[in-house]
């Protein structure tokens, strides 16, 4: 899988600089996004925008966005298989993918109420 290639435009904004695509998502140029939604308190150890795993984030944010065409069950798995192809580690991978799963399940039920 290529990386995607972005341009700081703000202190946590980042632009998409080229065309990037995976299994057939296609994220346009000029795409923002600010990175990792990580807690500050785990910064020093999970920084938002780490090249090691920016990519996936990157595709998770887009699918995200386009929630209505993908799904957040689609996005979450996409971000997992991603972050495991640009090999983030295997227990780092599934701790990431374990909270965004558990944020968007805590999100639909608040938006039922």
């Amino acid at each position: 899988m290529d990386r995607v290639v972005v341009q700081p435009i703000a202190k946590d904004r980042f632009r998409v600089y080229k065309d990037f695509s995976y299994q057939g998502v296609c994220i346009p140029k000029g795409f923002v996004t600010n990175g990792a939604n990580i807690p500050r308190v785990f910064w020093s150890l999970f920084p938002p925008n780490s090249p090691e795993y920016l990519s996936a984030v990157v595709i998770h944010d887009y699918m995200c966005a386009n929630v209505s065409e993908y799904g957040y069950e689609m996005a979450d798995r996409y971000f997992y298989e991603a972050m495991i192809e640009i090999g983030v580690s295997k227990w780092k991978a599934k701790l990431f993918y374990f909270c965004v799963k558990w944020y968007h399940k805590f999100k639909v039920l608040k938006n039922r109420s």
